[in-house]
């Protein structure tokens, strides 16, 4: 395949460190958009970007063969009004920049690939959740509904279109997973809550052979639930990872317990409390094979038995 030039908005995370990773050992050309002046993200070429106006960083877009938007400040934090403020508009605000941006190029991007979250549904309790599912109510699912609406609101006529409603994305590098290794590493890794909210989780090898798909396949437009084809409870993925990194049973915490745990760990119990039941039905409609779509297997590989 022809080398690609690939724009990396937001690219400085967990997710976006990988992309580009993964980009450039296949022979891309990678840039990374961040707003951390001084970023090193070898051997990505970083360009800096405030994720609100336009600026020098546009002309990186003429002539790409794709932007992929990986920008939002981390949900992971307290619920201020500063915090909700920064959190919704650093996701429309990006989304904003990035149409106008597209728009102003006489040769634009082929595709952009833009992130979203499968938080969209809300607390989808034991219902399955597919890309036609209603949103959901609440602060995350109120975020998410805006976001996708200022996509909805900056049509590029000249450029294909992804969505992607990211789940949890299952690697050690960066995300969540770490939060609950360490917690479980403690004898701390119980259930949260009834145990029954619904984790959806995707493997950061087939998250990444997503972002590819969307990035090569011309017949992928719209809206996908990037996530793995087998949803697990609380209760089931705590049990799989203390059975993976050989700890014994642990003590649920119970939902009265929790807001204090995450006031320590600066967090919002909305994040450990609620759930959904994510199924990617286009992606299995389509015919995406997971490499890893069993959670034991996933973990598996991600923490390999020592000889």
């Amino acid at each position: 395949m022809k080398p690609k030039r690939i724009v990396l908005a937001g690219g400085s995370g967990f997710l976006g460190r990988l992309l580009a990773k993964t980009l450039t050992e296949r022979g891309d050309e990678v840039v990374v958009l961040t707003r951390r002046l001084g970023t090193d993200c070898p051997p990505a070429r970083a360009v800096y970007w405030d994720g609100r106006t336009l600026g020098p960083w546009a002309a990186e877009l003429e002539g790409a063969d794709a932007i992929v938007n990986l920008a939002g400040k981390n949900v992971s934090c307290r619920y201020t009004t500063e915090a909700l403020h920064e959190i919704n508009a650093s996701r429309v605000d990006s989304v904003n920049v990035v149409g106008d941006a597209i728009r102003r190029c006489n040769r634009p991007p082929g595709v952009w690939v833009q992130t979203g979250s499968l938080a969209i549904y809300g607390d989808g309790g034991d219902r399955e959740c597919d890309e036609t599912a209603p949103a959901g109510e609440g602060t995350p699912a109120e975020t998410c509904v805006r976001w996708e609406r200022a996509f909805a609101d900056s049509p590029t006529p000249g450029t294909r279109r992804v969505w992607l409603r990211i789940s949890f994305v299952l690697g050690r590098s960066g995300g969540a997973l770490r939060l609950l290794e360490m917690l479980t590493r403690w004898l701390l890794g119980g259930s949260v809550g009834n145990g029954r909210q619904y984790i959806s989780w995707i493997h950061e090898q087939d998250m990444m052979r997503l972002f590819l798909r969307a990035i090569d396949e011309p017949g992928m437009s719209g809206i996908y639930n990037a996530t793995g084809p087998e949803p697990v409870t609380n209760a089931e993925f705590m049990r799989e990872l203390r059975r993976t990194l050989h700890r014994p049973w642990s003590p649920p915490t119970p939902a009265w317990a929790v807001p204090i745990g995450c006031w320590f760990m600066r967090t919002e119990p909305v994040l450990a409390l609620t759930g959904r039941r994510g199924i990617p039905q286009r992606l299995l409609r389509e015919g995406f094979t997971f490499h890893f779509p069993h959670l034991p297997e996933a973990l598996a590989n991600l923490y390999p038995a020592k000889p």
